[in-house]
C-alpha cells in the first residue's frame, strides 16, 4: 500500500563524501558521473556516496562507539572505497592511512564489495584495518522532501583524499569521474556542459567560498549543521523555488532549481 502525502515514507540514511586536494589553480574535489541508463539523474555529475548497509553498523560497534565512528560515518567510509577506490582507513594501532600498495591489493575484494558478494567488515578484517572516520568532517545534511516516493537523509562529508591513493570511479554505477574545481563544475553545469541535480550545485556552491582544502574543513568544522529539507514554493520559467532553511549557511532561502529536480527518489549528493 503506497503513502499517502499525510503520511511520507522513511528517509533512509545515506552519506556523501566530498573528497578534497589542492592544486596550483585551487582546491579541487572529485566527483563521478552517474550511469546514462540510472532511472534518476542519468549522467549527472554528482559526490560519491551511497546508502547505509545494516552491516555497517557492526563495523561501528567495533570502533567503540565514538562521536565519530557512528554507521554513518562508516557506511561514508565504504562508500568512498566502492565508488573510486580510496580507502580512509588505518592499520589497528597506527596513525598514517594505509598506502596505495593495500589498495591496489584489494582491487578484487573491493569489486566483490561492489557486487554485495563482499562484507566491507570481512575486508578490514583480513588487513587488520579500522576506518578512519576521524577524518570525515560533517559539511551539511539533506533529506529527500516528503511528497516523494523515495527518500534519503544524506549526511554530507569533507576529507583529504590520500595522496597516494588513486581516484577512480567504479565504472558500475559512475562511468566517468574528475578533479575539478568547485567553480569549474559550477560553470559547467550553468553553461550547460554538465547535468548537475540541485543539491550536488547548492553544496557545490557553499564549497566554492573557499579555496583549500585546509579553510574548507576549517569551515565546515566551526559551522552549525542544519538540516535542509527543500520546500517547493512556486513554479517560475525556467524552474522551480525552493526554500531551504536560512540558518543552513547557503547564503540565502529561496533557490531556483532550474536543473534537474531536488529530489525524485534520489539520492541528494
Amino acid at each position: 500500500m503506497s503513502a499517502s502525502p499525510a503520511s511520507p515514507v522513511s528517509a533512509r540514511a545515506a552519506a556523501t563524501v566530498l573528497l578534497l586536494r589542492d592544486r596550483p589553480q585551487g582546491m579541487e574535489v572529485f566527483m563521478v558521473v552517474r550511469h546514462h541508463e540510472i532511472d534518476f539523474a542519468s549522467g549527472a555529475l554528482v559526490f560519491p556516496g551511497g546508502r547505509a548497509d545494516p552491516d555497517d553498523a557492526a563495523v561501528a560497534e567495533a570502533l567503540g562507539g565514538a562521536s565519530h565512528a557512528t554507521p554513518i560515518h562508516v557506511a561514508a567510509v565504504r562508500e568512498t572505497f566502492e565508488e573510486c577506490g580510496v580507502l580512509l582507513a588505518r592499520r589497528r594501532g597506527e596513525q598514517g592511512l594505509v598506502g596505495a600498495e593495500v589498495v591496489q591489493r584489494l582491487e578484487a575484494p573491493r569489486a566483490a564489495l561492489c557486487r554485495r558478494e563482499a562484507a566491507f567488515a570481512d575486508i578490514l578484517a583480513a588487513e587488520d584495518l579500522v576506518p578512519a572516520t576521524d577524518l570525515l568532517v560533517h559539511f551539511a545534511h539533506w533529506i529527500t522532501p516528503r511528497t516523494q516516493p523515495k527518500r534519503f537523509d544524506t549526511h554530507f562529508f569533507l576529507t583529504v583524499a590520500p595522496e597516494d591513493h588513486l581516484a577512480l570511479h567504479d565504472g558500475g554505477e559512475a562511468v566517468d569521474s574528475v578533479w575539478i574545481r568547485p567553480a569549474d563544475a559550477l560553470d559547467d553545469a550553468a553553461n550547460g556542459r554538465r547535468k548537475m541535480i540541485f543539491p550536488t550545485r547548492i553544496n557545490l556552491m557553499k564549497l566554492a567560498r573557499e579555496t583549500t582544502a585546509e579553510a574548507s574543513i576549517g569551515a565546515a568544522r566551526s559551522a552549525p549543521i542544519v538540516t535542509v529539507e527543500p520546500e517547493f514554493v512556486r513554479a517560475v520559467p525556467g524552474g522551480r523555488e525552493l526554500r531551504i532553511p536560512l540558518a543552513a549557511g547557503y547564503g540565502g532561502e529561496i533557490f531556483l532549481a532550474h536543473d534537474m529536480p531536488a529530489s525524485g527518489g534520489a539520492q541528494p549528493r
